[in-house]
């Protein structure tokens, strides 16, 4: 049997068809009709890998779910959404998202996010990053701003590690896209900008080390913690 992904979805097709997507890759997959059954779901099989969740769903929505979830694990969590506007992309990551899908979507772009997702989740690493009075365990993925523990999604966290490991360097859109998420991305140009945006005001004062460079991409400051 293939890693375990749990999916919830209102909509009937929309189960079948991904199910039928990620079983042709060798993934063992559970489905849920709603937010509630995704959480009684994930406490059958806490060794799942992985999550996805529709946004919209009956009675307690992917948002909802997601928030829930992050209370007891850090299960990587991927959005199902027709809602492509960035107030809702950072409402979703606030709540513990860690990527975004807009509906409809091919089965290669479906297939390279999870995978990318389950990549990063199984990659570990026990150094500690210290720059720009920011202090990072890589172990424990926790990060502290100025004697502040600071929850970050672990997107923000691998998004936040990229660019401290290459603080004083311009990194262009591209080049984030492809090491943080994983793909040449294909999706909404503005994911990475709505991470960046969540990320800065969860750090605070902090947050101002990172850099937007016009016509480039983003930056790091240089100095040490």
């Amino acid at each position: 049997m293939g890693e375990k992904i749990i999916y919830a979805d209102d909509e009937a097709s929309f189960r079948r068809l991904v199910t039928m997507f990620l079983e042709r890759e060798g993934y063992t997959v559970y489905t849920a009709v709603d937010g509630s059954q995704a959480l009684e779901t994930l406490a059958g099989h806490p060794d799942a890998a992985l999550i996805i969740l529709d946004v919209m769903m009956p009675e307690m929505d992917g948002w909802q779910t997601s928030r829930a979830i992050r209370e007891f694990s850090e299960i990587p969590i991927l959005m199902l959404t027709a809602l492509g506007d960035e107030q809702s992309e950072v409402r979703g990551l606030n709540r513990g998202a860690d990527d975004y899908i807009s509906k409809p979507f091919t089965n290669k772009l479906l297939v390279t996010r999870v995978k990318a997702l389950l990549r990063r989740a199984r990659s570990g690493s026990s150094k500690r990053i210290a720059a720009a009075g920011l202090e990072l365990d890589e172990a424990a993925r926790e990060v502290v701003a100025a004697g502040r523990r600071v929850a970050l999604t672990p997107k923000e966290f691998e998004l936040l590690r990229y660019l401290a490991l290459n603080r004083g360097n311009v990194l262009s859109r591209e080049q984030i896209l492809d090491r943080v998420w994983g793909y040449w991305y294909e999706g909404d140009p503005r994911t990475l900008d709505t991470h960046i945006k969540s990320l800065r005001a969860k750090l605070g004062p902090a947050g101002s080390a990172i850099m937007t460079v016009r016509g480039s991409g983003y930056s790091f400051r240089g100095d040490e913690a």
